[in-house]
């Protein structure tokens, strides 16, 4: 059973729903989401925030914020997570921004990715550098990592 589709199955079973905000992935994660038939009992709606305007205009993240950090950061990861749970009627909210590549710096090089997700207990972020597995591999490894977190949380009490 793919990891959506064990989401699917606990998501309906606590009668919930989830919402994603993404930006490396450009909306892979959503897509993952909504490929299981009956994914409109769990799936509320997705983001696709590549620029740090539509993080603004969309998900409330402050300037201020993207300024002192970077989008590619966990404060701008937990604003995305927290914005697109308020923004959604979701129960639980991930949220993805990262480097995907080619390219990077010393200090965001590429597969490093800043994960959020956020739901009635509070918000947690966390960062995970997957190297440099090209574009392609980054954003699959980004996927797959927040389909595994909102799994872990809808696996906890509801």
């Amino acid at each position: 059973m793919s990891l959506a589709a064990q989401i699917l199955d606990l998501a309906r079973q606590k009668g919930v729903t989830v919402a994603t905000a993404e930006s490396c992935t450009g909306g892979m994660i959503a897509a993952a989401l909504t490929d299981p038939p009956g994914a409109s009992e769990m799936f509320d709606r997705g983001f696709v925030t590549y620029s740090n305007a539509a993080k603004i205009a969309m998900l409330g993240v402050l300037a201020e914020t993207l300024e002192a950090h970077g989008a590619v950061s966990e404060p701008v990861a937990h604003e995305m997570a927290e914005g697109a749970r308020h923004a959604s009627d979701a129960y639980l909210a991930v949220s993805v921004t990262g480097v995907a590549g080619p390219g990077g710096t010393e200090v965001k090089p590429e597969g490093m990715v800043c994960f959020g997700i956020a739901g009635p207990a509070g918000t947690r972020t966390e960062t995970v550098r997957f190297g440099p597995l090209g574009r392609d591999g980054v954003r699959a490894a980004t996927r797959d990592h927040a389909l595994t977190l909102l799994l872990g949380a809808l696996s906890g009490p509801a």
